[in-house]
Parts: C-alpha cells; sequence; structure tokens
C-alpha cells in the first residue's frame, strides 16, 4: 500500500532525530556555581557514542532557564559543531501518533458489547481521532486514535528541555565531552544568626539559603556559591571550544572560602540534591564567643536649622569585632535568653564585608533612653550662624547607660564649637559625644555653635 501523505510528511518532520545520537544519562563529573545575582553555572560531563552516520547530537535534562546563547561545549576533534537548537517538547497523544507512524503499536478493539482485545498493529497515519493502521494479515483499517497503546516512546521525542547540535562526524567517535551553561531562577541569600552571650560577647551562626526555579533538578552536585556583584549585560556571545582537561572540584573537612578575581567563593564540602522549586539551607560558618561592643546612637539635626524642641529615640547596635572570615551580604538576626527562653531582638541588612571589618549590627530603638535637643538662643548676623543648644540624655533603665550623640554641623576652617563636654569629629563633619548616664536619671550639657554663611 501506499504511504499516505500523512506519514510522508510526519517522516520528513522528524529526519533530523532519526539520525540523532542521545548522550549517556549518567553524568560523570558534575558541578554548580550559583551566584547572588540569580544566576548559576552548571558544568556537566557525560560519555558520546556516535556513528560516522548520525548528524546530531541530542543533550538531554538541561535547566528550563537555560541561557542558550552562554553555551560553553566541549566536543571531541572528530566532530564539528554546524548549529544548536534548545528544543523542550511538552509530552502529548499528537506528538506519540506523529512519532510513532511505521511503528509498532497496539490497538484496543471491541471484541463484544463486555469484552476488548488488544492487537499488534503499524500505525500507517493519523487525523484528530482517526487512525490508520495495518495489522499482521496486512489488512488497513480505521480506528480511533484513542483506542492506540503505546509500548514506549520513541527515541527521536524529546520529553525533556535538550539541546540538538546538529555536527559533522569525521569517524565513529566514543568520548566524554564537557558542558558548561548559565541559567536563570537560582539564587543564594546569606542568613545569620547572632546570640548575645552576655554583655559583651556572642555567638555568630551564618546559612546559605539556595533557591531553584531554574526548571532543572541536581542530584550529587558539588555546589559553590559565588558571592560578589558579577557585571552582567543583555546579550552574551556563544563559545565553542575544543577537548581540554576540565577542573576536578574536590572536598574539604569544612566549607571552604577561596578569594577569586575580586570575588569570594564558598565551596560546599559534600555533595548536593536541589530539587526544582524548593529551597536548601547550608551552614557556612560558625563563631563563637566573638568579642562585641553595645552602642546607643543618636543623630540628632543640626544645630543651625533647628527652631524650638524635638525628641529623639536612641538606635541600639551591636558591633562585632573584626572577624577573619569575608561575609557575603545577607541579614543578620540578633537574639538573647531570657530565663531559659530565646528572646528575638531585632535583625540588620549587612553588605558583602571583607575579613578584618568590624560590622555593626542595628538591633532596633531603645524603650528606656531619649534625647531632647533644646534650642536655648539665636544670634544669627550676616556674616555667621550662632545657635546655643542644650541636650538632654534621659536613661531610664536600671542600668548605665553610653549613648554616642551624633550631632552634623557645617565644619569650616573658621567655625567654632564651645562646650565642656569632650567631643571629637567622626564620619567628616558629624560632631560625635560619647555620655555616660547613670540608671534612672538623666544628663544635660550646653553647645555653642558658630559658623560662617
Amino acid at each position: 500500500m501506499k504511504k499516505s501523505s500523512l506519514s510522508i510528511l510526519a517522516s520528513l518532520l522528524l529526519l533530523p532525530s532519526l539520525y540523532a545520537s542521545t548522550l549517556s544519562k549518567e553524568i560523570q563529573n558534575n558541578s554548580l556555581v550559583v551566584y547572588n545575582s540569580n544566576i548559576g553555572l552548571v558544568h556537566e560531563e557525560r560519555e558520546l557514542s556516535i556513528k560516522q552516520s548520525e548528524k546530531s547530537i541530542i543533550y538531554e535534562d538541561v535547566a528550563q532557564r537555560i541561557q542558550t546563547d552562554s553555551i560553553h561545549v566541549s566536543l571531541p576533534h572528530s566532530i564539528t559543531l554546524l548549529s544548536q537548537q534548545y528544543r523542550f517538547d511538552k509530552l502529548t497523544r499528537d506528538k506519540l501518533l506523529q512519532a510513532s507512524i511505521d511503528k509498532k503499536v497496539e490497538v484496543r478493539l471491541l471484541k463484544n458489547r463486555n469484552e476488548f482485545k488488544i492487537i499488534p498493529v503499524t500505525l500507517l497515519a493519523y487525523s484528530g481521532n482517526d487512525a490508520l493502521v495495518r495489522t499482521t494479515d496486512y489488512e488497513v483499517i480505521s480506528v480511533k486514535s484513542s483506542a492506540i497503546i503505546f509500548s514506549e516512546i520513541p527515541n527521536e521525542l524529546i520529553t525533556k528541555p535538550s539541546l540538538v547540535w546538529n555536527v559533522e562526524v569525521k569517524q565513529d567517535t566514543k568520548e566524554s565531552i564537557a558542558l558548561d551553561y548559565l541559567i536563570d531562577n537560582i539564587n543564594f541569600k546569606s542568613d545569620y544568626v547572632l546570640n548575645l552571650k552576655g554583655e559583651n560577647s556572642a555567638s555568630l551562626t551564618g546559612w546559605v539559603n539556595v533557591t531553584n526555579r531554574s526548571g532543572k533538578k541536581f542530584h550529587n552536585i558539588s555546589l559553590s556559591l559565588l558571592a560578589g556583584d558579577v557585571n552582567r549585560v543583555v546579550n552574551h556571545t556563544p563559545r565553542y571550544r575544543r577537548k581540554q582537561a576540565m577542573p576536578v572540584m574536590s572536598d574539604a573537612a569544612a566549607v571552604r572560602e577561596i578569594a577569586h578575581e575580586g570575588y569570594h567563593i564558598y565551596k560546599i564540602p559534600f555533595k548536593v540534591d536541589l530539587a526544582n522549586n524548593e529551597k536548601t539551607q547550608i551552614k557556612f560558618l560558625s563563631k563563637k564567643s566573638i568579642p562585641i561592643i553595645r552602642e546607643n546612637v543618636v543623630r540628632v539635626s543640626n544645630p543651625l536649622y533647628v527652631a524650638g524642641e524635638y525628641t529623639f529615640d536612641v538606635e541600639m547596635f551591636v558591633k562585632i569585632a573584626a572577624l577573619q572570615e569575608p561575609l557575603p551580604q545577607g541579614v543578620i538576626r540578633t537574639y538573647s535568653q531570657l530565663e531559659g527562653d530565646t528572646i528575638f531582638l531585632g535583625e540588620s541588612h549587612i553588605e558583602h564585608t571583607p575579613k578584618n571589618t568590624p560590622i555593626h549590627v542595628k538591633v532596633g530603638k531603645s524603650f528606656d533612653i531619649k534625647v531632647i535637643q533644646t534650642l536655648l538662643q539665636r544670634d544669627d548676623n550676616q556674616k555667621y550662624y550662632n545657635a546655643d543648644m542644650r541636650y538632654t540624655l534621659k536613661n531610664s533603665s536600671d542600668t548605665q547607660k553610653i549613648i554616642t550623640l551624633e550631632v552634623p554641623f557645617n565644619k569650616k576652617r573658621d567655625s567654632k564649637i564651645e562646650t565642656t563636654q569632650e567631643y571629637n569629629f567622626t564620619h567628616g563633619n558629624i560632631v560625635t559625644f560619647k555620655v555616660e548616664v547613670a540608671p534612672k536619671s538623666s544628663k544635660s550639657f550646653e553647645v555653642h555653635y558658630e559658623s560662617r554663611r
């Protein structure tokens, strides 16, 4: 019987896949670098067995969120890469029917009112709900396409996100190939737990939270995290290179931090599973008995622009001593213990922090400390601003407090500050007073400010 035009068309559409080689499903070496900018770098190595007659390679199970213009593939010298497509076919009955034309299938036929029989057939053509099949007796019959039973999914039908490389093969080749590509929708962020242990000591624990929405699950993968601000552009240039030796990541006894090219990389010392649409937490930092300093800080208004009296809240900080480890940006949550209970005190965001850099963690506003700024007198003239201010620091708590009072001021060569309270300049033009206030008491002092207009 002459093949139907529909069957011929289907064969032509599937022709490239009929001469395709699919790589081994087993991954020999895989790694993933996750960035804190919603991207990841995937590295995989798989075994390829391809014949000279085959015209394409199907690389299955790449991430749905792959950046196709970032692909970096290593092929043997006997293979020349001509072009590339990214394909992701959702499995449907129509695609199964199309891929099964001229192949053996089974069909379920009604034998009598309550009984069916299943017979082997060859699918010749289909159109919508109707299909033509040939029996083993070479009879051509019409059946409903819904009655066709598929024993397997044809190899040429791609059901997973895949790369298809169109190639020229000089000789039969069996060799491993390496693939690197960028993916979107994968990210990590850092979270820290600061446990206050008394007045001058604390412990710090760091966690990384990896969120994977790339459309691919990663199994038993070597994971690294890159902290830093990577420059990105809209377009990427595709790259192709010949087979080279690829670096193999080694495990360590603990999470290792490596400074590299202006960034910091954290290598996880064990294999990790990252399911799609899942968040995974990994502990990467544990520091005990860290020296800390408690700080109570308030910044008031510039005295040259104040009229009247204002009350300010005092913010509580914990200053962590300089650590030997760099910290990726993230959120530090502060806790303490009270009569056996854990109390959450507040949280603060930190930027990427180099090692040997003190960290100021904002906890919250003090309930018991207030600062009042009062204008006593203004005596401005055509050349100078002149202001007399009073600062009243109130401590309603049961313990002595050291309060850091910061006053923005127009610091110039001929500016004047007159007061009996000791001060210095910080952050450029910030007049800074450190004042001790006894429990359940207040302390006041006055300052004269003078600055040229």
